[in-house]
């Protein structure tokens, strides 16, 4: 039994100050008077305590670049960052594009314990944009989200014809939003900063043209859609008019694009290389503005691990993305200010429901599942070292504001912060 003494919890019915007691896989009580004693008591006083987080993208690397991360090391990250769930994309080695490769990633995920690992399956075979993926396969594995993630599916037809067949099947399809012939292999955002370094530049137009043509299929067909990673003021607009239009359209930020802009690159840090880049300053403002106002339903954190000796390169060198899972609580807060009602509807109720995650993302209340994370949203900390495998994070050595102190799966406490 885990009694949570005192925190602020987020039920059915809003934000309560309560004691939540967690018997077995379910929460119990919130609210009546807790037993006198407890195999573990959790003081939760100033702390925030809610469905544990949900993570719609991240990459683990396994199989085949466990030199990066593991399932077993992303899953210990995850834990400390409050996460109960996490969503693995599907660029490994070999491809997650067959239905037995998923459950692999899913069975590996319930064997280490420390968080729910749900596969996302691959649009099409090998992430080569030519030939749909075996989709049946993929779902009945567990496969709820299918995206080409690190590439884009540039043939529209082909995108029809995946959004025309999983229409009906209760699955999203997730895009990695980037025109390559626009792309042409930039390095940081096209803009002011680029021209400055001499470094070639990547056009805020390569994500909003993607996302302009992929929304009037979604219009044709009403297959549900998400975008990935949403980067530019731009695409935040095409968003908006979707939705006021009624589309079955959601969207994604990561904590990085809430956080630093452009501006960060002439430091030529490698952690500060990720796609889509890191924008102007208007740009991360109305990122900023759509978490708010719910334009942008989940942050994700775009988890995307690189070894030491891959970053020992120069900037133009150096693999894109960065790791985030450990500080996106952080990172959230301290961009947005954001109350504790949005938190977890960015980062837990929603992501859940767009993952099709039924035992995720619950409020609490009795008898919800016992998937539960307990927050310190002033806590001050600067990270120094993570429990992923890789360290090429552009957190390191920031001062954040917010700080997971515990994270209950289904039951079972996965991590809890000592003083």
């Amino acid at each position: 039994m885990i009694v949570i003494r005192g925190g602020s919890v987020f039920t059915p019915d809003g934000i309560v100050t309560a004691d939540v007691v967690v018997d077995g896989d379910r929460v119990v009580s919130v609210g009546d008077p807790p037993p006198p004693t407890a195999l573990i008591e959790i003081d939760a006083t100033g702390c925030w305590v809610g469905p544990g987080l949900v993570d719609l993208h991240v990459h683990l690397r396994e199989p085949g670049q466990e030199w990066k991360e593991d399932i077993a090391s992303g899953s210990r990250a995850a834990a400390a960052g409050g996460f109960t769930a996490v969503v693995a994309m599907p660029n490994t080695v070999p491809v997650i594009d067959e239905g037995h490769r998923a459950r692999f990633v899913g069975e590996r995920g319930l064997k280490v314990g420390l968080c729910d690992v749900v596969p996302a399956g691959a649009l099409t075979l090998g992430r080569e944009g030519q030939h749909l993926a075996h989709l049946d396969e993929l779902i009945e594995a567990g496969a709820r989200i299918f995206t080409d993630d690190g590439d884009t599916l540039v043939d529209a037809g082909l995108l029809r014809r995946a959004m025309e067949y999983l229409a009906g099947r209760d699955c999203v399809i997730a895009q990695h939003a980037e025109d390559p012939g626009l792309a042409e292999d930039g390095h940081m955002h096209e803009g002011s900063v680029s021209s400055r370094l001499g470094m070639r530049g990547l056009p805020a137009l390569a994500e909003e043209t993607i996302v302009a043509r992929d929304l009037a299929l979604v219009e044709l067909t009403g297959a549900p859609y998400h975008v990935q990673h949403v980067s530019t003021a731009g695409t935040v607009e095409l968003i908006r008019q979707a939705k006021g239009a009624g589309l079955p359209v959601t969207a994604e930020v990561a904590p990085h694009h809430l956080v630093f802009d452009h501006r960060e690159v002439e430091s030529m840090d490698p952690n500060f290389k990720m796609y889509p880049p890191l924008r102007t300053p208007d740009d991360v403002a109305e990122l900023r503005k759509a978490v708010l106002d719910g334009t942008i339903d989940a942050v994700a954190t775009d988890h995307a691990p690189h070894a030491d000796h891959e970053q020992e390169v120069p900037f133009e060198e150096a693999p894109r993305g960065v790791i985030g899972l450990e500080t996106a609580v952080g990172a959230t807060i301290t961009a947005t200010d954001i109350d504790q009602r949005r938190f977890f509807e960015r980062l837990s109720i929603n992501p859940a429901r767009i993952a099709r995650l039924g035992e995720h993302g619950v409020p609490v209340t009795e008898g919800s599942p016992a998937n539960l994370v307990v927050i310190d949203p002033t806590a001050v900390w600067t990270p120094e070292r993570f429990h992923s495998r890789s360290q090429n994070s552009p957190f390191l050595g920031r001062k954040l504001t917010g700080k997971v102190r515990a994270t209950i799966l289904r039951g079972r406490l996965t991590h809890r912060e000592t003083e």
